[in-house]
């Protein structure tokens, strides 16, 4: 036990090394592009980087900002939850390149310099000369952003707490944190402590670099997380094949031998899903004080003789005062398979000090099975469509909202605004072309190993219903600490928090810019100094950023729904108006505002009335069919219609987008 002791301390320390490698490197990159805004016009430079990006720059930054804390937060929680249907409920993401930047790339590059716009709202008001349609399109991008913030600020303070929770300096600092700051936060102390390094840390270099700051730590973050992945893929599918026949033993009719791959199929086939509910907790010795951590496990005797395994959710003290705590909330595992495996890592000191068997007692469990997925007839649910749901009889994946996810991987991609704006960057129509077939390969290489590390993370790692989003950082310790080699769960972890850190900066800037330029600029001061943007410039992405950091103190339970919802609803206000403006001589601005909003509508219309069915922040899909289907249908008819009821655009607008000869270089 020394030793081992010994060799946790080593590893921790290790990681954190690598931890701060990685912090001086992004300082370092703000420092250099900080250098760059000199003699440079600052507007340009600071939120387009002077519409100069090559390939490598220009595709990763892209992919980077595109792969976000869902990808390797909420992405890998869903896998984890339902199986392998994320294959199919992912699949689509391999040719959202072609369709970002086939449909939109050379078009809206063309149109922006044309305009000399700098932000999507600054083309959309100069395309119409509507004031009205930029502030729009500022109000609603700093309301969607606002959300996507707040989650990935979460995703990036989680990360941090698994990285840096074995260490004991980690522990002392949180535990000086002075009580009125930490108590702003149900998360305790930890996750405070973790918030304010991880959102000081990316708000100060995003404030001082500007847009070629959050290019280059794209770049390198891009690399880290697509090597990240490289590496844990192999570790993963090897671990898992191990444990996979280890619990074959204890499962009837189970095979030991096979493949590695084959063998953790075989036992996802066999996996019953947990069942989730409430217990009452009672203190075996209430004479004395008894901590229960949170995810701690409880093993008891059922009537017919078999052993019940239970773990609780949430921290809760016994004193002598309190010696019960009724319906806390629980899940208890069901399989045959995973009760072993549970009872293995508790005996090989994996799961720290969380058996609380003998110490806590539990009656009065009342516990739900999934709706779908633990019959009988259901059986192999995890390895199969639709996969295991916890509320929907239909499943995770009915045929019909996969198609619909299709749809809104390739098709709400294109309309997001964060992308677009890098779409407005890059260099030349070759750099276009080959950045294309960069990120698709990028993609393949990113989300395809996800799928099966986190299918095997079901059978290294059960009982993780309870903190989903916590499996990635979770499984990259596993998986190091397995081969003796903790200190590589700082690179391992650094994949996930670099896509994090990726799409914050980006989000940043873009709120930054539409503030600076769209709002003050262009409707309060339209002769403001470039000194006087700059200085705001800074101020605007450190309040938002500092706002988005005092918002994660109460962030939202469910990451990936928070990103999910952002992302259609983004779509659904700007694809439809973008492509109008862009392509159609005849869209007007009336047509183009009425696009917007009726997306907006009618996808946060879904979405109310999931909330008010009682589905809290899910919507209700008629037909299965995702809310950003309907948004997009919405969007795409009542903006053609009203731009046929109103009157053309000038013809003056008409041949300066369309029909004039425009001397571009290499666009």
């Amino acid at each position: 036990m020394k030793i081992q002791a010994l060799l946790i301390a080593e590893s921790s320390n290790a990681v954190l090394i690598t931890f701060l490698i990685y912090i001086i490197g992004v300082f370092l990159i703000a420092g250099l592009s900080n250098r760059l805004l000199k003699n440079r016009n600052f507007l340009s430079e600071y939120f387009l980087g002077s519409r100069g990006l090559g390939v490598w720059a220009f595709a990763l930054t892209l992919a980077a900002t595109s792969s976000s804390g869902g990808s390797f937060m909420g992405f890998p929680s869903k896998i984890y939850t339902h199986g392998w249907s994320l294959g199919l409920w992912i699949g689509s993401y391999m040719v959202v390149p072609i369709c970002v930047m086939g449909l939109l790339g050379k078009r809206i590059n063309q149109v922006a310099r044309i305009s000399g716009a700098i932000t999507i709202p600054d083309v959309l008001r100069d395309r119409f000369r509507s004031a009205p349609f930029g502030l729009i399109a500022v109000a609603l991008i700093v309301f969607f952003m606002t959300f996507n913030l707040v989650a990935q600020f979460k995703a990036g303070s989680e990360i941090l707490r698994t990285l840096l929770g074995p260490i004991d300096l980690f522990g002392q600092a949180a535990s000086a944190l002075p009580e009125g700051l930490t108590a702003l936060s149900p998360l305790g102390s930890e996750y405070v402590l973790c918030l304010l390094v991880f959102g000081i840390s990316v708000i100060l270099y995003t404030t001082y670099g500007g847009f070629h700051a959050v290019v280059w730590t794209d770049v390198m973050q891009g690399i880290v997380m697509v090597v990240g992945v490289i590496i844990m893929l192999p570790l993963a599918i090897n671990q898992a094949g191990i444990a996979a026949a280890s619990r074959a033993e204890v499962e009837e009719g189970a095979e030991s031998s096979g493949g590695n791959l084959e063998l953790v199929t075989r036992s996802l086939a066999r996996m019953v899903p947990p069942r989730k509910g409430t217990a009452t907790l009672e203190s075996v010795t209430p004479a004395s004080d008894v901590e229960i951590p949170s995810g701690a496990w409880v093993f008891m005797d059922s009537e017919n003789g078999s052993t019940r395994l239970f773990k609780i959710v949430k921290r809760h003290v016994l004193t002598e005062q309190t010696p019960t705590v009724e319906k806390a909330d629980v899940w208890e595992i069901v399989s045959a398979g995973d009760v072993q495996r549970v009872r293995d890592r508790i005996a090989g000191n994996q799961e720290g000090d969380r058996d609380r068997t003998g110490v806590v007692a539990l009656s009065a469990v009342d516990v739900v099975d999934y709706v779908y997925g633990a019959s009988e007839d259901q059986q192999g649910a995890y390895v199969t469509g639709p996969g295991p749901h916890r509320e929907s009889a239909n499943g995770f994946l009915p045929l019909s909202l996969a198609i619909s996810f299709f749809f809104m991987w390739a098709i709400s991609g294109t309309g997001q605004p964060s992308n677009m704006v890098r779409l407005m960057a890059f260099k030349d129509t070759p750099t276009l072309r080959r950045s294309i077939f960069t990120v698709a390969l990028y993609y393949s290489a990113i989300y395809f190993p996800l799928v099966v590390i986190f299918c095997c993370a079901r059978v290294l790692i059960p009982g993780m219903e309870s903190e989903p989003d916590r499996i990635m950082p979770q499984m990259a310790v596993e998986l190091t600490s397995n081969i003796g080699m903790g200190w590589l769960a700082g690179l391992l972890i650094a994949a996930p928090f670099a896509a994090v850190m990726s799409t914050v900066d980006s989000f940043l800037l873009m709120i930054s810019s539409a503030l600076v330029r769209d709002i003050y600029q262009r409707n309060i001061d339209r002769d403001a100094t470039e000194q006087a943007i700059k200085k705001l410039s800074y101020a605007f992405t450190m309040i938002i950023g500092l706002g988005a950091l005092l918002g994660a103190l109460h962030p939202p339970e469910f990451l990936q729904d928070i990103i999910v919802y952002t992302g259609s609803g983004l779509a659904s206000c700007f694809l439809g108006a973008v492509v109008y403006s862009l392509y159609w001589p005849r869209a007007n601005h009336q047509g183009c505002i009425a696009a917007m909003l009726s997306g907006f509508l009618a996808h946060l219309s879904l979405y109310c009335v999931g909330f008010l069915q009682g589905k809290g922040f899910s919507a209700f899909k008629p037909w299965d069919m995702d809310p950003v289907v309907v948004g997009l249908l919405a969007s795409f008819v009542i903006g053609y219609v009203v731009t046929l009821m109103t009157p053309p655009p000038a013809d003056d607008l008409v041949k300066k987008y369309f029909y004039r000869q425009r001397p571009m270089t290499g666009v």
